[in-house]
């Protein structure tokens, strides 16, 4: 019988201050994303012109300022083998000056010595272009690279560097010299890059538009350098959007649903250039229902982001994290689904290491991990739940590496640490009783929101939207029908002449009410 395919929908959540991105598999939340709408992060990729502020000659490193509270730092060996070529066109470059010609004109030998020191390259003051690989974490500034690179979703383009190399996953040796011969003829002088796996048998034109959108972006940021030698953001890698459909878009991607236009315009746009047979898959969500609620993200971010993570069976994970470390702790409940004690544990343990899985990558959880998984005696066991464990890393786009159990039970992994740990606070203080632990009789509950009803009406709001707990909703709707509506809902609308519209928030809790008015502002006493 043939495996189901793995399905894949994207859920993007456009607010007035941020743009939340929830991937689904199999209608399964895996990753959640969010970046800020209004003003800027520094994110991962984004590349900036930067000041030396300090050398630091005993770690062969400096700190430079990018215009963040901390400062960033950057290693000599992350300075890349043609950092010559970026400083001299940084130093070159002015309002005055052809900055085609200089870019092309500039030899990019010869490379950084690997031995080499940092006070012989850098000094406090100098401007140096920058990208960043880790984004600032806890007391941490953000590491830097001065390798600049523009990642697409076929080829990176790689400014300053002349060697043009191919994914080593494409097998065909036809296909690597097409994909090689391409690229070198599209690829103006000084240009390098990387042909990526999702490149193999790519038509010419694709590669092209993609090669150009990818040149313009680093070339528009060279009047800005021309301009002023002052720190700056020079540009961002695309939206954490377009970012995530760039490493993930696939075959299994079956839909994309967006509740903004304008970012479903961007998304559409971008994917027309990286992948125009699936343009198909993006569409916008006009439902009145919150997209995040009628896809069930609400619900599974509520279930997934606590300390304690239930799974099946009755058993549960503890998950603690703390500066250092991440620490997993397996609990089995109080099932049993055989009588064999042995298989028991190893059944809930691999039951524990494919929500492990998934959590490291929906809390994007760095750094080291330790997994306490329940004891087993059978070694052979042990070895096949390091091996499943592995397996179901597979898909995760972050480096890492999972180290066999030891004898105490405990699993390291290691995952590659670019961004803080995603923290959401599932609990929340009662909106009904406000903390207190005392609330009206939840038998009049009917009344007070009949009450804030007639209150607007009379302040001639003839459009009102009442937002409430689905358990709630259900008592309110209670004997609604076509004909003869005896609802609290019907007889409300009749008696306050008014347009009333339920709907129903599963993030909401039993007794909590909202009233809104027709332009979606919420309305209070």
């Amino acid at each position: 019988m043939e495996s189901e395919k793995s399905e894949k929908d994207l859920i993007v959540d456009v607010t007035p201050t941020e743009v939340h991105i929830a991937l689904m598999e199999n209608h399964r939340l895996i990753e959640l994303n969010k970046e800020s709408s209004q003003g800027h992060s520094f994110s991962v990729g984004d590349v900036f012109l930067g000041k030396v502020k300090k050398l630091l000659p005993a770690l062969n490193a400096a700190f430079v300022d990018i215009g963040d509270k901390k400062e960033a730092f950057v290693h000599y060996l992350d300075l890349g083998l043609y950092f010559n070529a970026f400083d001299e066109f940084v130093r070159k470059s002015n309002a005055n000056t052809s900055l085609d010609a200089l870019y092309s004109k500039i030899k990019i030998g010869p490379i950084l010595e690997k031995e080499g020191r940092i006070e012989n390259v850098l000094s406090p003051g100098q401007m140096v272009i920058v990208q960043i690989v880790k984004e600032p974490i806890s007391t941490k500034g953000s590491r830097l690279t001065a390798e600049i690179s523009l990642a697409g979703r076929n080829i990176v383009l790689l400014p300053f560097a002349e060697k043009v190399s191919v994914s080593q996953k494409i097998s065909s040796k036809e296909e690597k010299k097409r994909l090689e011969t391409l690229v070198k003829s599209i690829l103006p002088k000084n240009y390098g890059a990387i042909i990526r796996t999702a490149a193999e048998g790519k038509k010419a034109a694709v590669l092209v538009a993609e090669a150009k959108s990818l040149i313009e972006k680093w070339e528009s940021s060279w009047k800005k350098i021309a301009r002023n030698k002052s720190t700056q953001l020079l540009f961002t890698e695309y939206s954490k959007t377009t970012t995530i459909l760039r490493d993930l878009l696939n075959d299994s991607f079956s839909n994309i649903h967006v509740n903004d236009r304008n970012i479903f315009e961007e998304t559409k746009k971008y994917i027309s250039l990286i992948s125009p047979e699936q343009e198909k898959i993006v569409k916008l969500y006009e439902g009145k229902e919150p997209i995040f609620d009628h896809f069930e993200v609400t619900r599974q971010i509520k279930s997934s982001f606590g300390k304690v993570v239930p799974m099946k069976q009755g058993a549960y994970l503890v998950i603690e994290t703390t500066e250092a470390l991440n620490v997993i702790d397996v609990n089995s409940g109080i099932r049993a689904k055989t009588s064999n004690q042995e298989d028991n544990t190893f059944e809930v343990n691999k039951i524990a290491a494919e929500e492990i899985a998934r959590q490291l990558r929906l809390r994007d959880m760095g750094g080291i991990v330790i997994v306490d998984f329940i004891d087993m005696d059978s070694g052979e066991h042990r070895n096949e739940l390091h091996r499943y464990m592995q397996q179901l890393m597979e898909s995760d786009r972050a480096k890492h590496n999972v180290l066999p159990l030891t004898k105490f039970g405990l699993m390291q992994i290691t995952r590659q640490r670019i961004r803080p740990v995603t923290q959401i606070n599932t609990e929340e203080v009662c909106p009904v009783c406000h903390g207190t632990g005392k609330i009206a009789p939840s038998a009049v509950i009917d009344e007070q929101i009949e009450r804030d009803i007639a209150y607007f009406s009379d302040k001639g709001h003839k459009e009102l939207t009442l937002k409430v707990s689905p358990i709630l909703g259900a008592y309110l709707k209670r004997g609604q029908s076509l004909i003869g509506d005896k609802s609290f809902i019907g007889k409300w609308k009749k008696k306050y002449g008014c347009k009333l519209t339920l709907v129903e928030m599963t993030g909401f809790s039993v007794l909590q009410n909202e009233i809104y008015d027709m332009k979606g502002d919420r309305l209070e006493i």
